[in-house]
């Protein structure tokens, strides 16, 4: 007997073949097909007379087939089937092509129903490639199908009337099929257990059993917005209660009071080559203020690309260090952890700190012990630490070092500034004296990776009393009020003005016939000194895909449009001493040219850079080529985007126009968020957050609601024991988002 936990293959009519292609689409269990959400609808809803058909207009006819035949066209070499449908206003043709098999489902006489947009061709009105299915003898209304398992020969219209669904597909999977299959098990979403409690739902919401039926099947538009809205507030409740639930914790605990060292930091902030902007002030201040507190603080720095909040963490790291106390910032991949490595370096040259650099990469690294002095290797995922004043001129430049490491590599307690990636939660790996936790870039960490690194914080044997303090940071563009709602457990800082002196990028969409012209500008800017970003969509090539590959583009480049410069390549199966060569000769100048894939989307500043390439530009987000553009415009030079795409869609070219004149990174978000998802448009489209599938970010009142309902479970018992349905999705929910 089926249900929601059965296998897919169970299914009648679901083979090995079918399975696997469900697999694709993370269709395994029954469950799984009732929770994969359309992301549109059809709207078929107007079933007209066939003499009150207008051309463009999507329509539902139901009538006779008079005629049905396929042949074969000898020009295209295509199949073309065609029938002649009837009803008693008059009669219309309707046209498939390579669909052969449609003639042998249908014989003259059967009522078929169709659907589609009605179009005018030498043979009059016609219906080209109209979705279609046979009209039986009895059918279920759709706000019947859920109540009881359909019988053989009957069913609802699943494909032509009303608010047909349209699923995202993979494979040889096709609408028609999914749809199908969803229909035959959608009686089982009534025993779907409804976890959202009743004390959070209250009455304004759908069941959920109730709005899985109505999102697959709405019996009209205000069905389909009422099932959306009950499954987006789950999705925002969930986030929010686990929110809350690390917000508990937090205030639970203890941390260390950090003292402010105003002189020190006075003279730090004097000692910049630059000026602080009166929002970096404000933000510190906040950050310093939690510091001195005995509650660990959890705090969310963000602000657009370029801001500046890699200075304002440097403050707090110094306050942390002259506490006597260590530092540790995370970041998401190796490239930019380096760059973190770096910019410290050079920030706290001069300064007696240490600071170290941990990523999965620094393997068996050969080093000379401070106990012996012969060769030894530490283990796997080593740290390298660094003295900033013997390793970096006055001038911030780097000098030639010997790398050591920390003792037996189980407690960091050399170094009091620790640079790495998620190689920092390995489970050998400790710190002696940890104040202060940074995450860059945040939402690419789960809620548990956070929480490991904060579990650090002693060594192991030591009693566990004190907390770090916790500092996040994200160049995601969102306004405070969405910010407070959506990380519910943090306190937001948002900077929210430029650097003065930094230029806006001028950003342009290069039509194919001008990329010469751009060749040559670019050529000029290089010989001129300056350096230019190329970025690509894919590593290797993809005929299926039709988009530029990054090796493809080297190639082009470095033999044939510029030979006379030096080109260099990056991406992310490099090896990490490849990377870094690439990396170090970038940022010398010897490569004037680097040509790369996403892995330089943050992180990597580089000020002679001023000019951005965007190969396929229709393949990224407008908020990630934003942050591609991010990269250039650092330096006092007026710096340049290019974005290039084969695309002649209308609404392509519309889309990336916007990137010319928009500069504002939340409003680039927002208007891409309706054609790519929340998902893609914050590149949490990974482990690491949970998967929206039905939620929007910038639904800030449901996030509300969702905040509200969160914090009065809390209230009424913090451990969900009253509710252990609930518990267990917050179980599950935790570990879908592990990252690996």
């Amino acid at each position: 007997m089926l249900d929601a936990g059965s296998g897919i293959s169970n299914l009648s009519g679901v083979g090995e073949a079918a399975a696997r292609e469900l697999k694709k689409i993370g269709v395994e269990k029954i469950r799984d097909l009732l929770f994969y959400f359309p992301f549109r609808y059809d709207d078929f809803s107007r079933t007209v007379p066939i003499a009150d058909l207008k051309i463009g207009e999507n329509a539902n006819i139901i009538g006779q087939i008079e005629l049905i035949n396929a042949r074969r066209s000898p020009r295209r070499r295509a199949h073309i089937t065609e029938a002649l449908i009837r009803d008693k206003t008059g009669s219309l043709r309707a046209v498939w092509f390579n669909q052969p098999f449609i003639a042998r489902q249908f014989s003259a006489g059967d009522t078929i129903s169709i659907a589609g947009k009605a179009s005018e061709d030498y043979g009059g009105m016609a219906m080209l490639s109209p979705f279609y299915e046979k009209a039986g003898a009895v059918i279920h209304s759709r706000d019947k199908i859920a109540e009881k398992k359909p019988s053989e020969g009957t069913h609802p219209y699943f494909h032509t009337r009303g608010l047909v669904p349209v699923y995202h597909l993979s494979g040889k999977l096709n609408q028609k099929r999914l749809r199908s299959l969803i229909g035959r098990v959608i009686y089982l979403a009534e025993k779907i257990p409804d976890w959202v409690p009743p004390e959070a739902r209250g009455k304004k919401y759908l069941s959920l059993p109730e709005a899985i039926r109505l999102i697959h099947f709405p019996r009209n538009q205000k069905d389909a917005a009422s099932a959306k809205k009950r499954l987006a507030f789950q999705e925002l409740f969930l986030v929010q209660l686990r929110s809350q639930m690390a917000r508990r914790e937090m205030d639970l605990s203890l941390s260390h009071r950090l003292k402010f060292y105003e002189k020190e930091t006075r003279e730090f902030v004097f000692g910049l080559p630059f000026r602080l902007t009166d929002a970096q002030k404000k933000a510190a201040w906040e950050i310093l203020r939690d510091l001195e507190k005995e509650r660990p603080m959890a705090r969310l720095l963000t602000g657009d690309v370029g801001s500046g909040k890699t200075i304002v963490a440097a403050i707090a790291i110094l306050n942390a260090v002259l506490n006597g106390k260590q530092a540790v910032i995370m970041a998401p991949t190796e490239i930019l952890a380096k760059q973190h490595f770096e910019t410290f370096g050079k920030l706290f040259s001069g300064m007696d700190i240490k600071i170290g650099l941990v990523t999965s990469s620094e393997k068996k690294m050969n080093y000379e012990s401070p106990a012996r002095n012969e060769p030894r290797e530490c283990g796997v995922h080593c740290g390298r630490i660094i003295n900033n004043a013997a390793d970096f001129d006055k001038t911030g430049g780097r000098k030639k070092k010997k790398p050591i490491t920390h003792d037996s590599l189980f407690i960091i307690h050399n170094s009091q500034v620790i640079v790495g990636t998620h190689a920092l939660i390995q489970e050998n790996l400790h710190f002696n004296n940890l104040a202060l936790a940074i995450i860059d870039e945040q939402h690419r960490f789960g809620v548990e990776q956070r929480k490991t690194l904060i579990e650090k914080a002693t060594a192991m044997g030591i009693e566990k009393k004190f907390a770090p303090h916790f500092l996040s940071m994200t160049a995601t563009p969102i306004p405070r009020s969405l910010a407070l709602a959506l990380y519910g457990e943090l306190d937001v800082s948002i900077i929210n003005e430029m650097p003065k002196g930094r230029k806006k990028v001028l950003t342009r969409v290069i039509p194919e016939e001008k990329r010469e012209a751009a060749y040559e500008f670019i050529r000029k800017k290089a010989k001129e000194g300056r350096q230019v970003f190329v970025i690509c969509p894919l590593i290797d090539p993809s005929d299926k895909l039709g988009v530029k590959s990054v090796k493809e583009e080297f190639e082009k480049l470095n033999q044939l449009v510029f030979p006379d410069l030096k080109v260099g390549l990056l991406h992310g199966r490099l090896k990490p001493r490849e990377k870094d060569k690439v990396m170090e000769g970038f940022s010398s100048g010897k490569i004037k040219v680097l040509v790369s894939t996403s892995v330089v989307e943050v992180g990597i500043d580089i000020p002679n850079a001023t000019v951005m390439m965007i190969e396929g530009a229709d393949r990224f987000g407008l908020a990630q080529i934003h942050q591609f553009r991010g990269r250039v415009g650092r330096g006092r030079e007026e710096s340049f985007c290019f974005l290039f795409t084969d695309s002649a869609a209308e609404k392509t070219l519309a889309r990336l126009k916007a990137v010319e004149t928009e500069s504002d990174g939340f409003k680039l978000a927002r208007m891409d968020l309706e054609l790519r998802g929340p998902g893609e448009v914050y590149g949490i489209a990974q482990k690491g957050f949970p998967e929206l599938k039905i939620a929007s970010l910038f639904d800030y009142e449901l996030t509300r609601e969702a905040k509200a309902a969160a914090e009065k479970i809390m209230r009424i018992d913090p451990s969900l024991s009253r509710w252990p349905l609930l518990k267990r999705e917050i179980g599950e929910w935790e570990k879908s988002t592990h990252m690996e």
